[in-house]
């Protein structure tokens, strides 16, 4: 994989991405910190050690999520040798000083499986636990010695037979740390996760996520057109299983794993709609055919606006499912496009967009911006926020804004709309966004898994919470918002041909489109 930028030339240092978190943060093992800049894995082998440890380069890309570049040395080393027919190993974590009398070490016994697979996903342990000491949010780790609860996962992974079963383990330290994005995906499940980020996949078409408190699976959206839309899936269910097998405890990228597949099979899945679970009036069981899942980002239209004035405008209405790689880009272009054919206003429509990218979070409002606003604070795991800022920014458009969200705008949807609320750029509509404030990191590990780990929360640039508490909109999508003018104009919309002009949540906001020019507001 390409080296890629933390952000991009526009944003100012120290305080850009790249300088979010260092490669490593420092170790606080009873003793005076110092940066540890490299692991080294001990292991007896013939009654000798063998120390292992190559420097490479971190493999990092996000979904929800910061793409981070790190040059550091693995964990754990490519060159592991005899530890098949050892009965068992030692590991030493080692903090480099310029004194070799300074250096920290840590080390710690553990059985060696003689099941093959099983050794190689011990190799991953060691790897993930590593990756978590030194930048998992919480520095208690929930309240627990973190450096016991590797040996107690080492001892209970040696017995096992197969990789699934190890992984499972891994899996099962992980959540201890009682945070559901922290997790670790396997190497076929991360192949497919970079082919969603990258926008081109094969599946049903369908957008989930883990309820934070509860672990549910809920659909936040289905892409237009897609298996999953045409089946009358919606927003806000809960699946329950995917081809007879209950998901209790399962992640949504592993759900995700499920639902994809070559185009032309098929896939099962059972659904529970609403809030009433005493009768089975809720469950359904939908089968779906896999397509191809186009997933350009950005749909734009020019919807014609008539002012209160009653002269004809062109309101721009620009809707973005997803922070993919390409979606800065697409809708750069599209409001250029915009721009060169008259349009006077728009709406930015992240309604049931989960996330993606905060790199293309942060892309995006860069088109909408002027100046070095903030446009997001960064809080690590010793508590110092760092905020994120624009470096000379130039907007390509100063006309009039307003963002529409609902209780499916998550994670890189609340950063954008709260960089641009809070810098005093558009006006909120809709509905209490879903309240995901948490920034992970994506690292593959050396055998092609992938481990997800949250690095930092985020706070609005006002210093608003976000995380389970989600943005309230200034204004509620309702119709009683709307005035007796504007209300019969919305019975003329919805007999119209025009599903777009009729919907209720666009209507609110262009009224306050039309409240912003009667003020003189534009900004």
């Amino acid at each position: 994989m390409e080296s890629l930028s933390p952000i991009s030339s526009k944003f100012s240092n120290p305080n850009s991405l790249s300088s979010l978190l260092p490669p490593f943060s420092n170790f606080n093992h009873g003793r005076k910190s110092r940066k540890c800049k490299a692991w080294t894995l001990s292991l007896p082998c013939f009654s000798s050690y063998k120390s292992v440890a190559t420097p490479c380069k971190a493999k990092s890309n996000d979904r929800d999520l910061i793409k981070f570049e790190n040059d550091w040395r693995k964990s754990v080393g490519r060159g592991l040798v005899g530890v098949a027919a050892a009965a068992a190993a030692m590991f030493a974590v080692y903090c480099d000083s310029p004194s070799p009398a300074l250096a920290e070490s840590l080390t710690v016994a553990f059985p060696v499986s003689r099941a093959r697979e099983v050794n190689t996903v011990q190799r991953t342990l060691v790897e993930a636990w590593g990756l978590i000491r030194e930048t998992f949010i919480d520095p208690t780790f929930n309240h627990q010695d973190w450096d016991q609860k590797l040996q107690q996962t080492m001892v209970e992974m040696f017995p096992l037979r197969t990789a699934d079963a190890a992984y499972n383990k891994i899996s099962g330290m992980l959540s201890t740390l009682g945070d559901p994005f922290t997790r670790i995906i396997s190497p076929k499940e991360y192949q497919n996760f970079r082919i969603g980020s990258d926008g081109n996949l094969q599946g049903v078409g369908i957008f989930i996520n883990a309820e934070p408190r509860t672990g549910h699976l809920i659909v936040l959206s289905c892409i237009e057109g897609s298996p999953a839309a045409r089946a009358g899936i919606h927003e806000g269910d809960e699946l329950i299983e995917i081809n007879g097998e209950r998901l209790n405890g399962s992640d949504s990228e592993a759900a995700v794993q499920k639902l994809r597949g070559r185009v032309g099979t098929t896939v099962t899945v059972k659904l529970h709609s609403g809030t009433d679970w005493g009768s089975d009036s809720g469950f359904r069981e939908v089968q779906l055919s896999r397509d191809f899942i186009k997933l350009s980002p950005v749909s734009s239209a020019i919807i014609p606006h008539k002012t209160p004035d009653g002269h004809i405008s062109k309101l721009g209405y620009v809707k973005l499912s997803a922070f993919s790689q390409t979606a800065a880009d697409e809708m750069e272009n599209c409001i250029h496009e915009m721009e060169a054919q008259g349009v006077c206003s728009y709406i930015l429509d992240l309604r049931n967009n989960p996330g993606g990218l905060v790199k293309a979070g942060l892309d995006v409002a860069q088109i909408w911006l002027d100046g070095d606003e903030t446009l997001v604070n960064t809080i690590d795991r010793d508590g110092n926020m760092l905020p994120i800022n624009m470096f000379n920014g130039h907007a390509i458009t100063h006309d009039p804004l307003v963002v529409l969200v609902n209780e499916g705008s998550a994670s890189a949807s609340e950063i954008l709309a709260g960089a641009l609320h809070d810098n005093g750029r558009a006006i909120l509509v809709g509905h209490k966004t879903f309240g995901k404030g948490k920034i992970q990191r994506v690292t593959e590990l050396h055998d092609g898994s992938a481990l997800f780990v949250t690095v930092a929360k985020y706070l609005s640039p006002a210093l608003h919470e976000i995380d389970q508490v989600g943005i309230t909109p200034d204004v509620m999508c309702t119709t009683e918002m709307l005035s007796s003018q504007k209300e019969s104009l919305l019975k003329e919309k919805s007999s119209a041909a025009s599903s777009l002009e009729a919907d209720s949540c666009i209507m609110v906001a262009e009224h306050e489109l039309d409240v912003q020019e009667s003020k003189g507001a534009a900004s």
